[in-house]
């Protein structure tokens, strides 16, 4: 079986640089690092990964740790982190917090005591505990907040620009027609629920339409959620005209409730959704919605997290914004009467 001294023989450099290779440790010559690789396949040779984690005090394994599993816009998110933690032959330990800060903080003490290299987080809440990122800064094990931000200055956050994905999700039912539009969001002490809010608020204020307080609701991230919100909408007086729900899961709680009132989508009731939703519970829905770039989120939340672990010395945070995109479909039609209003009938 080939060793690091066949490889660093074979391919005409020294034990160092094969090690350097091997760790990601420092910058290699690109074609020093093309011998090494090529002397390594030639050889067959595997890295003991115990014994290159002794030698460096350092894991060649990070963490995740989401808040769904049963999520798809989490799955995809996880594929993009797996992709990139692959790029750079590391393993991925993945945990789910299920929306509970003190299973986050058990998942986050495994973590730590695995002594990861790094870890991706999207956070239960904003604050994440001082005592908790003091630990981790200590033993030097990297952080990166997706698609929810920590409040701490020296953490990086990937998100998706959910301001301008709600303004213009909203802005699309205005054009349409649509005035008395629901809101339903997820809990305001997170990003995602705070800034989505935040984007139908200036729709509203940007086509001229007061803000009306009974016309919000907001709740937790779940379908049980989404249908009872949408089930308070729907029981106001006057009657709402359209719901934009806030992500896939309020969406589909949302579509259960419009349907147990044997309402038509959208020839009674107008819907936008935020994510895509699994198409067979929507039955013959056609569904609007903002798309967020889950994928792209997780492998850009690898790359900078990957960034801090090959340059520890360099602490500069960055926040990093994706753009969403705004699908229309049949849910969201113009209103029959502007319609008829356009043909001058």
């Amino acid at each position: 079986m080939a060793n690091i001294q066949d490889v660093a023989k074979l391919a005409g450099v020294s034990i160092s640089t094969v090690s350097r290779v091997l760790n990601g440790t420092a910058k290699v010559n690109g074609e020093l690092r093309q011998r090494v690789e090529e002397a390594m396949e030639t050889l067959a040779y595997q890295p003991n990964p115990a014994a290159r984690s002794l030698r460096t005090n350092r894991s060649r394994i990070i963490g995740l740790l989401i808040p769904d599993f049963q999520n798809p816009f989490f799955m995809k998110l996880i594929q993009g982190v797996e992709d990139e933690a692959h790029l750079h032959d590391y393993s991925l330990l993945l945990y789910n917090s299920n929306e509970d800060i003190k299973r986050e903080q058990r998942n986050l003490q495994v973590l730590y005591n695995e002594r990861v290299a790094g870890a991706i987080i999207v956070p239960t809440k904003e604050q994440m505990g001082t005592a908790t990122l003091k630990k981790f800064r200590e033993r030097d094990i990297a952080l990166v907040a997706v698609d929810r931000r920590i409040t701490d200055n020296s953490i990086d956050a990937v998100l998706v620009d959910n301001i301008r994905g709600s303004r213009e999700a909203v802005g699309h039912l205005i054009a349409n027609g649509y005035r008395r539009i629901g809101v339903i969001t997820g809990p305001t002490n997170l990003t995602t629920g705070r800034e989505r809010l935040e984007g139908y608020q200036q729709a509203l204020q940007e086509a001229g339409i007061s803000l009306d307080a009974e016309l919000v609701r907001s709740g937790p991230f779940t379908f049980e959620s989404g249908q009872k919100l949408a089930e308070e909408l729907l029981n106001l007086n006057p009657v709402i005209e359209a719901i934009f729900a806030c992500n896939n899961v309020l969406t589909l709680g949302a579509v259960d409730a419009v349907q147990n009132r044997n309402l038509r989508i959208p020839d009674d009731m107008a819907l936008v959704g935020f994510d895509d939703v699994g198409w067979a519970a929507l039955g013959s829905i056609s569904l609007s919605t903002v798309i967020q770039p889950a994928y792209e989120l997780g492998k850009t939340a690898a790359q900078r997290l990957f960034h801090h672990l090959q340059n520890p010395g360099i602490q500069t945070r960055q926040e990093i914004i994706l753009a969403p995109s705004l699908v229309i479909r049949g849910s969201s039609q113009p209103r029959n009467d502007l319609i008829l209003k356009r043909a001058g009938t």
